[in-house]
């Protein structure tokens, strides 16, 4: 089975499928893996979230795309993975308040079955100066970017200890590593998601379930088009990336059962390791 994934300029529209690539049957066994496997994807209706649900979609998962605003493009996605005949339902919820939290994992429960992937995406980036950040933006990017993070990990985690089996996938930021185009406080955040990575990576390395982050650098999304900084002059190899670079590398660690622990770096060579 192929990873199928999508452009950045297409993630609410439906394509026509493509050619399939010729695999090796080494990597259409590890798809197999996630053969009616459930993922839950925060800040799933665009960009790389939007990417990332498409791409387990193609590997054979179902999927939850969680929302906070954009419902038609949550739906959207939710739409798309459908029509490669999966399961899909787009959930809205703000994953920074522990009762939405809550409320989101016992509706993909109850609908879709126990949460085997989680990918925690959702995140927010103002661009600000240090001297510029106020403590209410501080407060605000460090309880999305990174408390949703332990929400929602938390929220998931007793069920694949009892299953013995979950792939938990943070999306970090080359920020965490560099300093970023974006401020402090999203820089901070970032950081923060390396940590709790390696601390749940540890706590859960005998339960069958690997944690690992991926640092994405000026990826094409919203947020990257928004931000007066960025610019492709800032990345070695001259380009943003896209989305399915990112999407790929979550297929990856959702399929790999020897990984953990580990931050992949999606950077263009910004930062290298």
């Amino acid at each position: 089975m192929r990873v199928q994934t999508v452009p950045s300029r297409h993630l609410y529209k439906t394509r026509e499928a493509e050619p399939a690539a010729k695999l090796s049957p080494a990597y259409n066994d590890a798809m197999k893996d996630l053969r009616d496997r459930v993922a839950l994807v925060t800040g799933g209706s665009r960009g790389i979230g939007a990417a990332v649900a498409i791409a387990l979609s193609g590997a054979g998962a179902n999927v939850a795309v969680n929302f906070r605003e954009r419902a038609d493009a949550a739906n959207a996605v939710c739409a798309e993975i459908t029509q490669m005949g999966r399961k899909a339902i787009a959930i809205q919820a703000d994953v920074s308040v522990s009762d939405d939290v809550r409320r989101m994992v016992a509706m993909v429960e109850a609908q879709l079955g126990g949460i085997d992937i989680l990918v925690n995406n959702a995140a927010i980036a103002h661009p600000r100066k240090l001297e510029e950040i106020t403590e209410t933006e501080w407060d605000e990017v460090l309880t999305i970017n990174l408390k949703s993070v332990f929400l929602v990990t938390q929220a998931v985690i007793g069920g694949m200890q009892r299953r013995k089996w979950g792939r938990i996938i943070n999306l970090s930021s080359v920020a965490a590593q560099t300093g970023g185009a974006v401020g402090a406080h999203y820089a901070a955040s970032k950081a923060g998601i390396i940590g709790l990575t390696h601390s749940c990576a540890s706590s859960f390395v005998k339960d069958g379930i690997t944690v690992n982050a991926i640092a994405p650098a000026l990826v094409e999304t919203d947020m990257v088009a928004s931000n007066p900084n960025a610019s492709p002059a800032l990345i070695p190899m001259g380009h943003f990336g896209s989305v399915d670079d990112v999407a790929s590398v979550a297929v990856m660690l959702a399929t790999n059962d020897y990984m953990t622990g580990q931050t992949v770096s999606v950077n263009g060579g910004w930062y290298m390791s």
